[in-house]
């Protein structure tokens, strides 16, 4: 998929899904822009600050898929930025994201709106490093690589079904080296 100009999707969407809260009077809410090439681990990320608001899109993720993932990316995003700006309220993929979310699933089919994307890694992010450490939930048994421990991280998957989705100690990850795993 060749890059395309995002403010022109951003408002279309924000007029389907949004009623065009998140650009009263035409004048956009939040700046958007194509990352520089590095963003090589997300596909899209929301940013607020006291004087800072935009939604930066991965080049290297979307690039090369399908029109869907832009739109689903993007659409991941305004939520965000629509409930921080509209409805100023502090919430990661809390329960206002997630309202939000399927009324947009439900409410057409071109797309689908998900809290987690899975989309390959290209190439040149992956640099032929192998993951240092494996992190494992002792709960479910489930473990992911990573290229660095991450303090306090928790199952997502523990954390929706055991907390309601909130973050809980209880479902810590533990972090061990990846070549210690080797089989």
């Amino acid at each position: 998929m060749p890059i395309e100009p995002l403010l022109p999707l951003f408002h279309r969407l924000n007029r389907e899904h949004f009623q065009g809260s998140l650009a009263p009077g035409g004048q956009s809410l939040v700046s958007l822009r194509w990352s520089d090439g590095r963003m090589t681990r997300t596909a899209g990320l929301y940013r607020y600050g006291p004087d800072l608001c935009e939604i930066v899109l991965s080049r290297p993720l979307l690039e090369p898929l399908p029109r869907q993932a832009l739109l689903s990316t993007l659409c991941h995003e305004m939520i965000h930025a629509w409930v921080d700006r509209v409805l100023r309220v502090r919430e990661g993929h809390g329960p206002r994201f997630r309202a939000c979310m399927a009324a947009i699933n439900a409410s057409q089919s071109a797309f689908e709106v998900r809290i987690r994307h899975s989309y390959p890694l290209p190439g040149a992010a992956a640099g032929g490093r192998q993951p240092r450490w494996l992190a494992r939930c002792l709960r479910c048994g489930v473990s992911r690589p990573y290229r660095r421990r991450v303090q306090g991280l928790a199952c997502r998957p523990c954390c929706e079904a055991l907390h309601g989705g909130r973050w809980h100690a209880s479902c810590l990850l533990t972090f061990e080296p990846a070549d210690n795993l080797a089989s």
